[in-house]
């Protein structure tokens, strides 16, 4: 297969969920925010919202109270809060989609600054729970992903099916 930047970075990819203490740049948490913002949306309707947590921010362990992945909670140097402006869904559906291509980019951005990510989907069970400790109004914003942030401790890896296993027909 043909080397490509896009395509190579969407194999290489692995959840991190051990960083090391290196803070992360503020010009790279940005480049990582933007390529979430170019998602793509329903209509355009751009539904997403971010919210930045930083290590030393007195939420960030009250986040980690909120699932079951504390442990990955506490060791990011940054958490970014991915959330539906419920003002601007025009389709559930569709807006759940544009959130999670939106998740999916900061991933790969983060991915292409040789950081590391893991979606955090476990903690939108405790949806209640986390507004409450953002302080953000349930009527107004919805927990899409909460992804754990940092420089890379640890190898990822990962195993996939072959293709043919996914396809319902051949082409």
């Amino acid at each position: 297969m043909k080397s490509n930047p896009v395509l190579d970075a969407l194999r290489e990819r692995r959840s991190i969920r051990k960083f090391t203490d290196a803070p992360v740049s503020r010009d790279d948490l940005t480049a990582i925010l933007e390529a979430g913002r170019w998602a793509p949306s329903g209509l355009n309707n751009q539904p997403y919202r971010f919210l930045v947590i930083q290590e030393d921010d007195a939420r960030a362990s009250q986040l980690a109270e909120c699932t079951k992945y504390g442990h990955i909670v506490k060791a990011a140097k940054v958490l970014i809060c991915i959330f539906l402006d419920r003002r601007t869904v025009y389709s559930e559906m569709k807006d759940h989609q544009g959130a999670g291509a939106c998740t999916q980019n900061m991933m790969l951005a983060a991915h292409s600054l040789g950081l590391g990510t893991v979606w955090l989907g476990e903690i939108i069970n405790q949806q209640d729970q986390v507004l409450d400790v953002l302080r953000l109004p349930a009527e107004q914003y919805e927990l899409q992903v909460i992804l754990a942030l940092g420089h890379p401790d640890q190898k990822g890896s990962s195993k996939r099916n072959e293709l043919s296993e996914y396809m319902l027909e051949d082409f």
